[in-house]
């Protein structure tokens, strides 16, 4: 589905010249969930930007079903970690979620079946009259989720979204995309500062090493698919995960080689 081929980002200017991304090559199948972690400015955005068009590379490629990404694609959405900027506060819920649709060639009454289908998917089927400021930050999240799933994107790219709410808000989110991602077959790349998350989260984990970006290694997920806070997040299996990919990112800080794990293999663990 998603095919990132030698990626490199440099930007210049001012006198200066920062390559964010040096040699990022890797893969997303149709309908997987991959989550992308690495160290704190690491290029993690710049990436994600570049695969969904808003931001061109510098060298390398992005395909989408076989085709390059040098803009904005149909049949991709996008959601961003500061909700509360991407929303207009002077739009109601409803009017905020059917936007993207005015682009597409689709009849009223089919927008308005789309708005309801997402607002009803993501838990907030009577909010469509309220406006964005008299939500708290999750619901604004779902809002923002809400508006790409009634795009009907082939692929979703998420950056970072659950930075900004609390931790309870968090979970809740975190599920919330698990299930909609089983329920609509949306492949999902998530990107994600938080270790436990992207192993909660993901089929497969793409660690990234520290600025100029390359993969360190991608690691593959074997948690069971029913995944729920309680239980999961306490599984031996889980903490093994987590650790792996802890001391991959503290490894990629010092700059230490490591071994590259292919998403089909088990990982060595500590």
């Amino acid at each position: 589905m998603l095919d990132v081929r030698g990626l490199k980002k440099v930007y210049e200017g001012s006198g200066r010249r920062v390559e964010a991304v040096r040699d990022l090559t890797f893969t997303v199948e149709a309908g997987e969930l991959v989550c992308l972690v690495g160290p704190s400015g690491c290029g993690k955005t710049t990436l994600l930007k570049c695969m969904g068009g808003l931001l061109a590379p510098t060298a390398g490629d992005v395909l989408l079903e076989g085709r390059r990404v040098t803009g904005p694609p149909p049949g991709m959405a996008f959601v961003f970690q500061e909700y509360g900027r991407s929303l207009f506060p002077w739009m109601r819920v409803g009017e905020n979620v059917e936007l993207p649709l005015k682009q597409k060639n689709l009849s009223r009454s089919r927008r308005r079946e789309l708005v309801a289908d997402a607002l009803r998917s993501v838990g907030l089927a009577d909010a469509a009259g309220a406006y964005p400021w008299q939500l708290s930050g999750g619901m604004q999240q779902r809002v923002a989720i809400a508006r790409a799933l009634a795009y009907e994107p082939r692929v979703l790219l998420m950056d970072e979204p659950f930075a900004a709410v609390d931790a309870q808000t968090r979970a809740d989110l975190e599920d919330l995309v698990r299930g909609l991602w089983r329920e609509r077959g949306i492949t999902i790349l998530f990107v994600t500062h938080d270790i436990d998350e992207a192993v909660y989260l993901g089929e497969r984990v793409v660690v990234l090493s520290a600025s100029p970006t390359v993969v360190q290694e991608q690691l593959k997920v074997d948690l069971p698919d029913e995944r729920d806070q309680l239980h999961t997040r306490v599984a031996p299996r889980f903490a093994e995960l987590r650790t792996h990919v802890y001391e991959q990112i503290q490894a990629a800080k010092r700059g230490t080689p490591v071994v590259t794990v292919t998403k089909s293999d088990t990982p060595p663990l500590h």
